[in-house]
């Protein structure tokens, strides 16, 4: 059968460098960072002190108070990245076929703060018998943000979660593109949210050693590819993408921002935490999304890579994209927005994902900001161009984002200029 084409017709974000598509963008491409000490509880006792919160995200902008107490913050999050990507996009609610608009919306963790409030009520409170918050379940499970949202517009196309950790997000990307692709969806509001910066997310990554713990500057702390990488930094957010049928988009007059033309899905089958040494499992990721979008290597301009400044993840990641890409891999453009937002988990990839496509559009690389100097005694290549410390100028034909999740998961996006 002839499959689809696929566009990006909207963009919303919450993210630590902005709660807007604007915002964030501005500030990704002026390199700043969003890390800073966590407000949220008391981190005397925990070895990492600080994060990349969202900041000044009011809630009675987008719920009244009563809904407020229904939702974990992910949800939030959530909720709020679909509303400005709908505005965005400029679709007519009233005039869309809704059975024909879904909702696929990742988280990898969901509503972990919720379950610690709950939880931590109940053992407090042993002697009163069980009580539990009628609303605990639906807003701790992580298939919510999904439903609130169809619920909300009445959205009645495929609706659900994807969860396969740091990688969820692209993966709810690929899904999207592959139901539209093939004819059973004209929209879908796709992408992930996450709000894990808790003392259970915090203490839980502390204890596997992989966060950073450069309490004394957190602003310099996320430094992907530098020596003196000593873990990742907690962000949280969310990020959400319009994807639609082509003819969909034209037939309303859409603003077309960007195409999507491939992705990639693999697994490492090595490591419950760790990437594969030799890149394995990347390499496959890449060479499948290139292959599903029918492009060559030297097709891609930019790499929004993984590049969550640990002292191992950050060695496999050059190394597969060397084996992938070749002699080109050296004219390409790669950079690490962690560096900035912090790790997202399961909004990474499409905040990533966003961060690609506005690098389409706009022609600018975003940095990798922190960086100090190469670990010459690691397996990098400091021949490839990782945009070090400042954004650069360049035509963004073509722009793949990487996203690896604990367990081995790896998921790869391609979007490229739109050409009617």
């Amino acid at each position: 059968m002839e499959l689809k084409r696929v566009v990006v017709t909207g963009l919303g974000a919450v993210t630590p460098l902005g709660n807007s598509v604007p915002e964030f963008w501005d500030n990704l491409i002026k390199g700043v960072s969003g890390a800073a000490p966590i407000t949220r509880f008391d981190t005397s006792l925990f070895k990492t002190k600080f994060a990349c919160e969202v900041k000044g995200f009011d809630p009675s902008k987008y719920f009244d108070r009563k809904e407020v107490r229904k939702l974990d913050l992910y949800a939030q999050y959530a909720i709020a990245a679909a509303q400005e990507a709908l505005a965005n996009s400029g679709i007519d609610l009233d005039a869309i076929d809704k059975d024909e608009v879904g909702v696929i919306f990742a988280a990898g963790i969901g509503g972990i703060d919720t379950f610690e409030q709950e939880i931590g009520y109940y053992y407090q409170h042993l002697e009163n018998g069980p009580k539990f918050n009628p609303f605990f379940i639906p807003k701790m499970i992580s298939d919510i943000a999904a439903g609130q949202i169809s619920i909300m517009y009445g959205f009645r196309g495929p609706n659900y979660s994807t969860a396969s950790a740091c990688a969820s997000s692209t993966n709810a990307l690929i899904d999207a593109f592959n139901y539209i692709r093939l004819g059973k969806a004209n929209i879908i509001l796709a992408g992930g949210a996450e709000a894990a910066i808790t003392q259970g997310g915090v203490g839980g990554f502390n204890a596997l050693t992989a966060l950073s713990t450069r309490n004394d500057t957190p602003e310099t702390a996320s430094r992907p590819f530098s020596k003196s990488r000593d873990g990742f930094v907690m962000g949280e957010g969310s990020g959400c993408l319009i994807l639609e049928d082509l003819d969909h988009a034209i037939a309303r007059g859409a603003n077309i921002l960007c195409e999507v033309v491939g992705g990639g899905m693999s697994a490492d089958a090595y490591h419950l935490t760790a990437t594969h040494p030799d890149g394995l499992g990347a390499k496959l990721v890449m060479a499948r999304a290139l292959k599903d979008a029918g492009m060559k290597p030297e097709d891609i301009d930019y790499i929004n890579v993984h590049g969550t400044s640990t002292p191992v993840g950050d060695i496999s990641e050059p190394k597969a994209i060397i084996a992938v890409f070749g002699e080109h891999s050296y004219k390409l453009n790669i950079s690490a927005t962690k560096s900035m937002t912090g790790h997202l988990l399961g909004a990474a990839g499409a905040v990533e994902a966003i961060a690609s496509v506005l690098s389409v559009v706009n022609d600018i690389v975003p940095p990798t900001i922190n960086f100090t100097e190469g670990d010459e005694d690691s397996d990098i290549d400091f021949n490839l161009n990782f945009t070090f410390n400042q954004a650069q100028k360049r035509t963004v034909n073509a722009a793949l984002s990487n996203t690896f999740g604990f367990g081995g998961h790896n998921a790869s996006l391609i979007v490229k200029k739109y050409i009617a």
